[in-house]
Parts: structure tokens; C-alpha cells; sequence
């Protein structure tokens, strides 16, 4: 390959179609850059070379035949490593799961399967998905492609849980990457690494053949470079599921993008709450810009009150606990995961396998969850949670019937370092980075993350737009006019 690859999944489709390109050359040219330049950065876990080639092989079959399967027929995508994918190992980044070999694959990879996506391996993140960061693997911490060195410990986060795919797709590996959001999974680390993340409505995607972290909470995420290629995934993989009784079942409407977008009438709402301690400069300068650039635009922008986000946080790290502590406790050796060579009694058994299998943050989550959901606590707790959680969607019921979005700082600063990063507990930096994504988790409501511009160390900056239920089709449409206006340099796909 002599020159430079295409950018967004419509360029490399029209590159197929024209015969320019070859789905096996690209594959193969992706798979080295994967397995060579990308390695460094530990973006994934697993590459899934065989499967990939076979993919790219029958793709390229097809496309000579003039009998694509559509826009992602050929596109090479990463999966984050708590999707199941038949044949493929499934860890979740533990110990516990290292060994697991799926034999059926999430919805979500098989819709995008049967579209004739190339799947390039499994990508790195935060065990189980409880981190912010990607720095609590089995397979060592993930480095944000945009970082000044990535000697030591002086690299930059990833961002978490989804770090891997975010990386996977920034630094040019892969046109898009499946993350899961349960509490900004998929947009904290997007906002890191300067690309889009969207967390669908709740119900909207299948979670069958995700592994569960917090059921209720828990959404497929997409990481892409563009605003349109998002579209062209989500396309892809959302609707009705009868494997996922909460998947909704109404027929999934495919989202559209128009080409020319006027935002007169629009009115967008910036939450005053969301003007926290902690909020960089960097980021509060590029908030406001935006805001002045929409109002520019057309739109009407006005400040909006949402009361119970300083709670947010707490309710959310409660909740996630304890549906922690109920999910996790299939693992105990005989059923699933890993088994220890303790067999002195069944219940050593159990105990050895789980404090083999399980990290100090997934043990501690267990047991704080065990302790809220005790009986002379789970009122105290678990109950007022769930109250407050309700709470927390009317005030964004109250916010959608003055506006149509709102617009908020995705993080409170660009990617930290490292070193200064795991000085922190998983507690304290999961209260710190989700503060701004984990409100639209509790409401269930659509949320994207879009890179602004570039910070004075060179790193990216982005805002999020959150929307009223299934207002997809809007969202994306606002998040491409934002997108074209601030034009987001990423890092270039070149030859190397």
C-alpha cells in the first residue's frame, strides 16, 4: 500500500467498490499495524489474525461479485473484551475469564458480522469495566496514542473502560470499535483519545452476550472517528432482540444524516451544575465556545438546572456496587471461571478461586455491594438509591421539556498521566471522571461524546450532548454540524 489509507468508512466502501483497494490487502495491512505500531500502546488484548483474514476473504468475494452486504462490508472493527465472540477468547481482562472461549457471539457482533465487518482482535480495558482508565488489566495498562512519551510511566491514560477500542480507533487501526457504557465508558475514554463515543438510548442496542457489570445501567457503546460512520454502526447493530427481553421492541428507525443542517429553532441547555470544582480552564474555554457557536447558528441557548446532580455520583458508585456484588457471584469455580486447585472443602473452594480470579477493585466492590444489600441496610442504602436515581431522570425530563439538548464538558480536563493517575484510588478517579457521563447512564437517555480541539499539551478536548429517549436521529444530526464547524484534526492513517 503506497499511499494514504481512507478515513471514514464511506471512503473505504467507494474504495472497494472501485476496485482501488482489496478488503484482504487492507486486512492484512491492518493486522500488521496492529500486531507492529499499535503494540506499543497494548490497545489489544488479542489479535484475532485467522478469523480476520477469513472475514476479509469472503468480503473481498463478495465485492467482486457486486453482492456486498452494505457500508461495513470489508471495515475492520475492534470489539472490547466483554463481548462474547464465537470462538474467539472472551476474558474481560481477568484472571478469572482468561481461559474463556465463547461459543456464540453478542448480538451486536453478530449483526455487524452478518454486515461484513472484519473483526481485528479484542481490545484492552479496565477488568470487568470498573475503571476509568484501562490501567487495571490483566494485560498491563492501555497508552493514549496522543501521548508526548510513551517511556515509564509518563504516558497518558487511555481513559476507561473502553480504552482499547478508543485507542484502537484513534490511532487509525480500525474504522469503529464496540465499548460498553455503564457509567461513560465508551465517552470518557473517546474524549481522551479524540474520537466519537456514543451511549445509545437504554433498550435500544442488545446487551445479549455482553458480560454484565450493572444490568441496568449497561449500553453497547460505538467509537468511531466521524459522526456518519457512528451512524453507519449504530444502523447496524440497533433494534429489537428477542434474546434481551429489555431491548425495546419497537422496529428500529435508521438514523439518516442530512447534508445540509440549520439549527434555527434549536434550543440547547447548559446545566449550571455541571460547572464543578475540578472543571479545567482548557475545558470550560472550549464549553463556552461551542455554546457561542451554536447560538451563532440559530440556536437558542439557555442555562439549565439539574438538582440532583451533585448526588449523581454517589447514587450511581451504590447502585453499581451492589449490582456488582450480584453479578460477579456466578464466579465461583464450578460454574464459570476460574478454579483454583484448592480442594479441601467446597466453600475453600469457592473462596480461593474468587480471590484468585478477582482483582483488589473487583473485590472491593463485591464487598461494599454485599454490605449495602444487607437487610438492615438495604433500605438505608439500596432503596434510597433507587430513589434518588428516580430522582436524577426527572430532572432530565424537566430539563427536555424546555430544550432539546443538553450540552456539558465530557471530562473535567484533558488525559491525565499515568504516574498521576494511579495515585489516585479506582474510587476517587471513577467519582472524578464520570462525573459529567454517569448522570445519562441513571436516566437512560442517548448521549454523545465529539473532540473539540487540542490543548495546549497537545491533547484532545471534547463535549458531550445528551438528548430525551431515542432521539438519535437529532442528536447525531447536531453532533455532525458541531463536527463540521470545528473540523477535528485526528491523527492520520499512513502507511507505516
Amino acid at each position: 500500500m503506497n499511499r494514504r489509507l481512507p478515513a471514514t468508512l464511506r471512503e473505504l466502501s467507494e474504495c472497494f467498490r472501485s476496485k482501488s483497494l482489496d478488503p484482504l490487502t487492507f486486512t492484512e495491512h491492518t493486522l500488521r499495524r496492529a500486531s507492529n505500531r499499535v503494540k506499543q500502546l497494548n490497545a489489544f488484548i488479542r489479535i484475532a489474525s485467522q478469523s480476520a483474514l477469513e472475514q476479509a476473504v469472503a468480503s473481498g468475494q463478495r465485492h467482486r461479485s457486486g453482492s456486498t452486504l452494505g457500508p461495513l462490508d470489508g471495515a475492520t472493527i475492534a470489539v472490547k473484551d466483554n463481548f462474547c465472540t464465537r470462538n474467539v477468547a472472551t476474558t474481560c481482562a481477568s484472571r478469572m475469564l482468561e481461559s474463556f472461549v465463547p461459543t456464540y457471539s453478542a448480538t451486536v457482533w453478530d449483526r455487524l458480522e452478518r454486515g461484513g465487518a472484519v473483526l481485528v482482535g479484542k481490545t484492552n480495558m479496565d477488568q470487568f469495566g470498573m475503571g476509568s482508565g484501562t490501567v487495571d488489566s490483566i494485560f498491563g495498562p492501555t497508552r493514549n496514542c496522543w501521548s508526548e512519551s510513551l517511556e515509564g510511566e509518563r504516558f497518558r491514560i487511555a481513559g476507561g473502560s473502553s480504552g482499547g477500542s478508543a485507542v484502537a480507533v484513534a490511532s487509525g487501526v480500525c474504522f469503529a470499535a464496540l465499548g460498553s457504557d455503564t457509567g461513560g465508558s465508551t465517552r470518557n475514554p473517546a474524549s481522551y483519545c479524540g474520537v466519537v463515543g456514543l451511549k445509545p438510548t437504554y433498550g435500544l442496542v442488545s446487551r445479549h452476550g455482553l458480560i454484565p457489570l450493572v444490568n441496568s445501567m449497561d449500553v453497547p457503546g460505538i467509537l468511531t472517528r466521524t459522526v456518519e460512520d457512528c451512524a453507519t454502526v449504530l444502523n447496524a447493530i440497533a433494534g429489537p432482540d428477542d434474546r434481551d427481553s429489555t431491548t425495546v421492541k419497537k422496529p428500529f428507525k435508521p438514523v439518516e444524516l442530512p447534508e445540509s443542517i440549520c439549527l434555527k429553532g434549536l434550543r440547547i441547555g447548559i446545566p449550571v451544575e455541571y460547572h464543578c470544582e475540578g472543571l479545567s480552564d482548557e475545558v470550560l474555554r472550549t464549553w463556552t465556545k461551542v455554546a457561542d457557536m451554536l447560538e451563532d447558528a440559530g440556536a437558542t441557548v439557555t442555562s439549565v438546572s439539574l438538582p440532583y446532580t451533585s448526588a449523581s455520583i454517589f447514587v450511581y458508585s451504590i447502585l453499581n456496587q451492589c449490582e456488582v456484588s450480584s453479578n460477579m457471584s456466578r464466579y465461583d469455580g464450578i460454574e464459570f471461571g476460574l478454579r483454583s486447585d484448592e480442594d479441601a472443602s467446597t466453600e475453600q473452594l469457592y473462596a480461593r478461586s474468587r480471590a484468585e480470579g478477582f482483582n483488589g477493585v473487583v473485590k472491593n466492590r463485591i464487598l461494599t455491594g454485599n454490605y449495602f444489600l444487607l437487610r438492615k441496610n438495604y433500605d438505608k442504602f439500596f432503596q434510597k438509591a433507587l430513589q434518588v436515581r428516580r430522582l436524577i431522570a426527572e430532572d432530565f425530563d424537566k430539563a427536555f421539556a424546555k430544550v432539546d439538548f443538553l450540552l456539558t464538558p465530557t471530562t473535567l480536563s484533558s488525559a491525565p498521566l499515568y504516574a498521576d493517575f494511579v495515585q489516585g484510588t479506582n474510587r476517587d478517579q471513577c467519582a472524578v471522571q464520570d462525573f459529567c457521563t454517569q448522570p445519562a447512564n441513571m436516566g437512560g437517555i442517548p448521549a454523545i461524546s465529539l473532540p473539540i480541539r487540542l490543548s495546549a499539551h497537545k491533547l484532545p478536548i471534547s463535549l458531550q450532548l445528551m438528548g430525551p429517549n431515542f432521539s438519535e436521529q437529532n442528536l447525531l444530526t447536531v453532533a455532525k454540524w458541531i463536527e463540521s464547524q470545528v473540523e477535528f484534526e485526528h491523527i492520520c492513517a499512513t502507511n507505516d
